[in-house]
């Protein structure tokens, strides 16, 4: 039997996909970016938002009323108003109700709301909510025909297109969402502030600048300090988009014995402090941040992180500089002021516009309300004008009312009522008739008349209308004003940091103080800390000292060789001073027939002077030296069975060398008439007969020589007979000269 597809046929498409996929996937995007993620210019608020207040309103959850389950409210949200999932209608709620989250609840929640920390909320069925004073100002006239309403999604009900929105919600609370192709993001500000600045704009003809001179910057409800530079806070203003740079505040706190701690009281916004404090014990396990020894969470009401650091030495203000570059105690919140422009058209907006926007919504909702007052007042003045009638003849009334089948046309005939009025008439109950007084009712005939003209004059006078809305920002400027806990501004505004004098990553680094030792036979270790006795030191049997340095564990050694060769070794990865170290020979490559000439801790930009046996010698900057092998770095070239005599480093003010040969002549000449070079042989230093160079020592002229004179130190200032010319023979040194030829 053959089968029937009519049916089936009937719902075929016959269309191209990618043409069927467009428009499904635009339709998509424009119900995502209008109901879902971009908040309405006018009341600042996304639907579900604004779907959740007037619920919440319609169960007569005021401030004064005694609040309700948030399951209740949660119901009659996603049953009415809100399609969607209860986790996400309540998720919205919770949110409206915390004070880190929102500058000004729209929320009072009673219950297990969230924290900083991160922790959630508790479920939904154990928390109430009702509404908060400003959840009010944004509701103010949504039942006297200030906005459109529209069916809900079955049609069983109205909602309202937009809240009357008498509170600048889009920037006193902010928003953020994200939608297809488009986002946004804008952060909280100061109600008060917003005001002053409107009323500026109602005054004059006004720039964003000026705007900006008013309202400064963004007030988080976490507070924190506001470090962007001026320059970009009026540009992300003027342009709608930017970010804002958000630092914690900080206080050093004394402690005894010149110790101290830093005590963190406000964190940037949308940080949560559990993440934050894990952060940081992280820098300290890893040891990223050296200058930190603990952190500690001493917070209840209030936010308290209490930052110890790892000594007294170590500056608050680097420590701090150092944790707002690697952690979120520094925070960039961006701002991008895409809004949908009467609910239909998303677009980015300055801070004027918002402001202007919100101002035009105002003056709307006003004649709108106006017109619905006006309206109710001419319907009662109506009925009045029928009640006194009614009072003039009111046995005649009563006689028609008892009398006749159809009262309403006989009344209406015989005293020229209207409709309304002989409605209103027949409506009384008997108890109202006594209170059919002539007097009360022109008491209120007379002030519902000057209520009517002045509806009349304020919906047909633009200059009326600002007036009233002027009024209107002033009551909120009143209510959220500086000198109120909720109206003070939070988020301070700082200058930009200045720029840190010192190197930051290499303050970051750990540095621990060691004694570097090398025996005589080329056993080397390290011991902490400065200031080492050395009769402590031991040594090997038939061993002893050679070289003792004072370093920092961060420093770099330098090792020359009698073979000309520098090796360079990091002080980190020195021997630990238990034991006698270790030989030298194993951390460098340095060959059995060579030893060590000298030892010295690199300095940068400094300069050494090498020289061999044979009297020649030159000049090396440091930086030149420094070896990346074991195999070290060839610096000084060697006739064939000389080695390298002397490394010595030069001391910035040294302007002169003095050079002592085996043959006991000393003679001193300019440094300058040393070349500056990276390897070579070099130039003749002293010229001999036979034998060859025994020592060489650079000074300054003015200061004059030193050298070793028994148990002490000598100086010789005037060395004018040893002066000459490099590569000179020299003559007999001075008087007390040691007889070994050497300096010291």
């Amino acid at each position: 039997m053959p089968q029937d597809n009519t049916a089936f046929e009937s719902n075929v498409i016959d269309q191209p996909f990618g043409t069927l996929l467009s428009e499904r996937y635009l339709s998509y995007a424009l119900s995502t970016i209008m109901s879902r993620s971009l908040p309405d210019v006018r009341d600042g608020l996304k639907p579900v938002h604004r779907r959740l207040l007037y619920a919440m309103i319609q169960l007569k959850l005021n401030p004064t009323t005694p609040p309700k389950k948030s399951a209740r409210v949660v119901g009659d949200v996603i049953g009415k108003f809100h399609p969607h999932g209860d986790t996400a209608v309540y998720d919205a709620m919770v949110r409206l109700a915390q004070d880190f989250a929102q500058r000004y609840p729209l929320v009072d929640g009673q219950g297990n709301f969230g924290n900083i920390d991160g922790d959630n909320a508790a479920a939904m069925r154990y928390t109430e909510a009702r509404l908060t004073d400003v959840a009010l100002l944004l509701l103010d006239g949504i039942e006297e025909d200030a906005v459109d309403f529209r069916p809900t999604y079955d049609g069983s009900e109205l909602e309202p297109v937009v809240l009357p929105g008498g509170f600048p919600n889009l920037l006193a609370n902010g928003s953020s969402g994200i939608a297809v192709g488009m986002a946004t993001s804008i952060p909280p500000h100061n109600a008060a502030e917003l005001c002053e600045a409107m009323e500026l704009m109602l005054e004059k003809d006004t720039s964003v600048a000026e705007v900006v001179e008013i309202v400064s910057g963004p007030d988080f409800p976490t507070g924190g300090i506001l470090v962007e530079d001026r320059k970009d806070v009026l540009t992300a203003y003027e342009t709608g988009k930017g970010s804002f740079r958000v630092r914690a505040r900080w206080l050093k706190e004394e402690l005894k014995q010149g110790q101290y701690q830093i005590s963190v009281t406000e964190i940037p916004y949308q940080v949560q402090k559990s993440k934050l404090i894990e952060r940081i014990a992280d820098l300290i396990t890893t040891k990223k941040i050296p200058m930190l020894d603990d952190v500690r969470d001493e917070s209840a009401e209030d936010i308290r992180l209490v930052l110890i650091p790892k000594n007294r030495n170590v500056e608050p203000e680097l420590l701090m500089e150092a944790l707002f570059r690697n952690s979120d105690l520094e925070n960039r919140f961006s701002l991008n002021i895409n809004v949908l422009e009467n609910g239909l058209v998303p677009r980015v907006m300055n801070l004027k516009e918002v402001l202007q926007n919100w101002l035009n919504h105002q003056q709307e909702v006003l004649v709108r309300r106006s017109r619905y007052r006006l309206e109710k007042v001419l319907h009662r003045l109506e009925v009045l004008d029928g009640y006194l009638i009614v009072y003039l003849n009111l046995d005649e009334v009563i006689r028609i009312v008892r009398e006749e089948d159809e009262p309403r046309p006989v009344l209406m005939k015989t005293f020229g009522l209207s409709e309304v009025q002989a409605e209103a008439v027949l409506n009384m109950r008997l108890r109202s008739l006594r209170k059919l007084e002539e007097i009360e009712i022109r008491t209120e005939h007379d002030k519902l008349a000057k209520e009517r003209d002045e509806l009349t004059k304020l919906i047909g006078s633009e200059a009326r209308q600002w007036t009233r809305i002027k009024k209107q920002i002033a009551e909120i400027k009143r209510m959220f004003g500086p000198e109120t806990a909720l109206g003070r501004r939070r988020t301070f505004i700082g200058k930009p940091p200045a720029p840190v004098a010192v190197n930051l990553e290499e303050a970051m680094i750990e540095k621990e103080p060691i004694t570097i030792i090398c025996s005589d036979k080329g056993w080397l270790r390290a011991m902490k800390g400065h200031g080492q006795n050395a009769a402590d030191f031991k040594y090997k049997d038939g061993d002893s000292e050679r070289f003792v340095l004072e370093a920092q564990t961060t420093d770099k050694l330098l090792i020359f060789g009698t073979n000309g060769r520098f090796y360079t070794i990091g002080c980190d990865k020195l021997p630990p001073g238990r034991g006698f170290g270790e030989p030298l020979r194993i951390m460098v490559d340095l060959p059995n027939d060579a030893d060590i000439t000298s030892m010295m801790l690199y300095r940068p930009d400094q300069r050494i002077l090498v020289a061999s046996s044979a009297g020649y010698g030159f000049l090396v900057k440091s930086d030149d030296v420094l070896a990346q092998t074991k195999n070290g770095k060839q610096i000084l070239n060697l006739d064939a069975g000389k080695e390298a005599q002397l490394c010595l480093l030069l001391d910035e003010a040294d302007d002169h060398i003095a050079v002592m040969g085996n043959n006991r002549k000393m003679l001193v000449f300019p440094l300058c008439d040393l070349p500056e070079m990276t390897r070579g042989k070099g130039v003749i230093l002293q010229k001999y007969k036979d034998g060859g160079l025994s020592d060489a020592r650079t000074f300054c002229w003015e200061t004059g020589l030193s050298f070793k004179y028994g148990a002490g130190e000598t100086i010789v200032s005037d060395l004018n007979p040893w002066l000459g010319k490099r590569a000179g023979a020299g003559s007999m040194p001075p008087n007390g000269f040691p007889k070994n030829n050497r300096f010291g």
